[in-house]
């Protein structure tokens, strides 16, 4: 397979405003350095089942396509980029340290079904108070203790979980946004994470796209 140019490359995801999941890999690749192209597909519109028809095998948004190739998972899709880009550093060089790197992406992609429920990304209000249930609480309880734990033992190197960037933070970047948007009181060392995920310039325009997309949900 030749090098990823534009033209080989596609990102097929949701609108940013709401699409976590394509947030996760756009991000990966934005990190990484490599150029793709983006297909938006805008979540909850009659002909969006259809559109993602053409180009996911599951139905569902983001999937990455590289030639004749289709990944479409974001995890999946994270990975595929760590192989494409391996300069880019995407798991820690050292083994425990990607290994409890990996498990902590695992966890984001299999868990906290509360949180994700009831505090579902939104770039496009401010929802300060929303969302909260006993449950969610439990969720948000266990996503400190594991920024934490990663930060103390393995985030010596920088501000991120790993030190320097990973896809452990891309992982958690729909977090950060859930917890800035529904105003989530978190401990200092939270906030300084999140200040630091939150100040990445390709967050920073993603963000910004989100806002001046056109389409609106209701909660």
């Amino acid at each position: 397979m030749s090098d990823p140019t534009p033209s080989d490359l596609t990102l097929v995801m949701g609108n940013k405003a709401y699409s976590s999941w394509s947030l996760r890999p756009w991000l990966v690749l934005k990190q990484a350095g490599l150029p793709f192209r983006e297909v938006v597909v805008p979540l909850r519109q009659p002909d969006t089942a259809a559109r993602i028809g053409e180009h996911s095998p599951s139905g569902r948004v983001p999937c990455l396509r590289h030639g004749d190739l289709t990944v479409w998972d974001s995890l999946a899709i994270c990975e595929y980029v760590a192989e494409l880009a391996p300069e880019a550093g995407l798991w820690p060089a050292d083994r425990a340290a990607r290994a409890v790197a990996r498990s902590v992406a695992a966890e984001m992609h299999g868990g906290f079904v509360s949180l994700r429920s009831t505090m579902s990304m939104d770039l496009k209000r401010d929802r300060k108070g929303e969302g909260m249930t006993p449950a969610t609480a439990v969720d948000i309880a266990r996503v400190e203790r594991l920024w934490a734990d990663a930060r103390a033992a393995y985030g010596q190197g920088g501000p991120f979980l790993f030190g320097r960037f990973t896809i452990a933070d891309a992982m958690f970047a729909p977090v950060v946004t859930r917890f800035a948007t529904y105003g989530v009181a978190v401990g200092e060392g939270t906030r300084a994470y999140m200040d630091a995920v939150l100040a990445l310039p390709a967050l920073q325009d993603w963000m910004a796209a989100a806002k001046a997309e056109p389409w609106v949900l209701e909660p």
